[in-house]
């Protein structure tokens, strides 16, 4: 995934599904330089962004997931992220 450098802060746009377990905010420059985060959503679609990913699924996670699971019922919005393994595929058909 390539990190955009056209602002202030480089910016890695990425699907929220490939961040699952995730639970440090991704950095650069051995740790020095904390990316900004674009979600995305699985149509690629910006959902929200963040310097502070923990945080994040620690406080609008939950919204972001109730939005989501209505509209994208085919993908995984679990609960609590952390325990759930990163994907950037759809559920199986039949689950």
């Amino acid at each position: 995934v390539p990190i955009r450098y056209d602002g202030e802060w480089p910016v890695l746009a990425v699907r929220v599904q490939e961040l699952f377990g995730l639970d440090r905010h991704p950095a650069i420059a051995n740790g020095t330089v904390p990316l900004t985060l674009e979600l995305l959503s699985p149509a690629h679609r910006p959902i929200q962004t963040t310097r502070d990913l923990p945080g994040f699924w620690r406080g609008s996670w939950a919204d972001v997931r109730t939005d989501m699971r209505g509209r994208y019922p085919r993908h995984v919005w679990p609960e609590n992220p952390l325990t759930t393994a990163a994907t950037s595929r759809a559920k199986p058909r039949g689950t």
